[in-house]
């Protein structure tokens, strides 16, 4: 185990100054980035490698988080060519038969991001139903919060932390506890299942009395798309559903099939967004062909400015968190290949786990705590080795299933980090497609998630 330094003390206030702002409902990033110089500072030794890891830890982030802003300016660009043509409410015309109300559109949102997300993961779905369904949601009566919580729960927490059709996450956990897949995976879709459930039903409580009348006005496509045909309009208001239903059937015969080869990867987010651009392009030179060119670059500069003033706070907070992995702090530090780099946060957790008594529910829940902490990096997964290693260790001596410790471990690294509460983790993604603020987002979560986990992690020991 590593020796703890004054560096790993100064990370360890920063993370509970910033949990603490946050409970405080004041923003993070002044905090964030000046603990990341005061632990660049003690770690280094000097003042001015201390400064420039404020610099370094934002870079890193906004590297590893750029996929995420590039989809959001993809896809935002595409709405505002299709809302020039008037498509976007032709689009969503035959879903309003479905999604009558805002009560019930909570629940398809929540069913739909699900099962795509069980399938291909949250970051390729989030983009197709964000496109598809949240404008429908929000003119069914359904706030524009409410649709990004449905989207959240479902798919970065419920579906994500069970992983289990392509199970990615059972496997880390099982590897590292030296158990079969099959235990961790089973007992984690039970797990995931009983989390969402609750999660949802609160969130839906608490959201209820905000959710409105639908909105049935029918003239704004005349305002907003005065130059545009009815046949270009309805053209773009079948070409886009229809093209993104062909990905998702290309995906799932990829996944099912050798027929064709296997999405892995950030390859389903890149072919929505590479399909995106070019209908981009399409919807723009179907406006006026004169000026298709200065109108693409004209959506793609809004998308980018909305992506990165609504998410640009981001990455300073990210930056800091990355300094907990040992893969980014070397990147950070610009350490070289093979010398060993601080792992601050995991380095704090290995020294807590001596604290976990053998008591089997003390250990259960100690588990879903650490997981929960090493899911602070907004990943989700990067803590499940740990978790896993740690589940095998503990199991003979608190009496409870390497499995379902490891299960509970999976639950906690995911639903936060994976996640639903991280604000710098693919939760921007959802944020940035309803157009709400992510710190709102993982407010409106905090609790529904928190007492979802509790409720799941006093079962799993009361089952299994």
């Amino acid at each position: 185990m590593a020796e703890l330094t004054a560096s790993h003390w100064m990370y360890l206030i920063g993370t509970c100054l910033i949990i603490l702002t946050m409970l405080f409902r004041q923003n993070v990033v002044v905090p964030a980035i000046v603990m990341t110089f005061l632990v660049g500072w003690l770690y280094t030794g000097s003042f001015a490698s201390g400064l420039q890891t404020i610099f370094q830890s934002s870079l890193t982030a906004a590297g590893e988080l750029f996929n995420i802003f590039l989809i959001i300016t993809i896809m935002t660009a595409l709405l505002q060519s299709l809302k020039s043509l008037g498509s976007d409410r032709q689009m969503i015309t035959p879903f309003q038969r479905v999604m009558k109300n805002g009560h019930l559109s909570f629940w398809i949102l929540a069913f739909v991001t699900y099962s795509l997300s069980l399938f291909f993961w949250p970051t390729p779905a989030v983009p197709l139903i964000a496109a598809l369904l949240i404008p429908v949601a929000i003119r069914a009566g359904l706030p524009p919060i409410g649709a990004a919580i449905a989207i959240s729960l479902a798919g970065q927490g419920m579906a994500l932390s069970s992983d289990y059709m392509i199970q990615i996450a059972p496997m880390l956990s099982a590897t590292a506890a030296g158990i079969s897949v099959e235990s961790v995976a089973d007992r984690a879709l039970v797990l995931s299942l009983i989390t969402g459930a609750v999660a949802l039903l609160l969130a839906y409580f608490f959201l209820r009395k905000h959710i409105q009348l639908p909105d049935n006005s029918c003239q704004e496509v005349k305002k907003m798309a005065p130059d545009s045909s009815p046949a270009k309009r309805l053209t773009f208001a079948i070409l886009v559903p229809v093209t993104f239903l062909l990905i998702i059937t290309y995906m799932v015969i990829s996944k099912f099939s050798s027929a064709l080869p296997a999405m892995e990867g950030g390859a389903g987010a890149a072919l929505i967004g590479g399909s995106a651009l070019l209908l981009l392009i399409a919807a723009s030179a179907s406006m006026k062909l004169k000026t298709a060119l200065q109108k693409s670059s004209d959506y793609l500069v809004d998308g980018f400015v909305f992506a990165f003033k609504a998410m640009g706070p981001v990455i300073p907070i990210a930056g800091f968190f990355f300094l907990g992995s040992g893969e980014f702090s070397a990147r950070i530090f610009t350490i070289a290949e093979g010398s060993e780099a601080p792992s601050f946060l995991f380095d704090l957790v290995q020294a807590g786990q001596q604290a976990i008594p053998e008591s089997s529910f003390l250990a259960g829940f100690g588990i879903l705590l650490i997981g929960m902490i090493t899911g602070l990096d907004g990943s989700g997964f990067s803590g499940l080795p740990l978790v896993g290693a740690l589940s095998g260790a503990l199991s003979e001596s608190v009496g409870v299933d390497a499995a379902t410790l490891a299960a509970i471990g999976q639950m906690g690294s995911i639903w936060i980090g994976g996640g639903t509460l991280i604000a710098w983790s693919s939760l921007v993604a959802v944020a940035g497609f309803a157009k709400v603020p992510v710190m709102e987002l993982v407010r409106k979560s905090f609790l529904p998630v928190i007492l979802g986990l509790l409720i799941s992690t006093f079962m799993a020991l009361m089952i299994f």
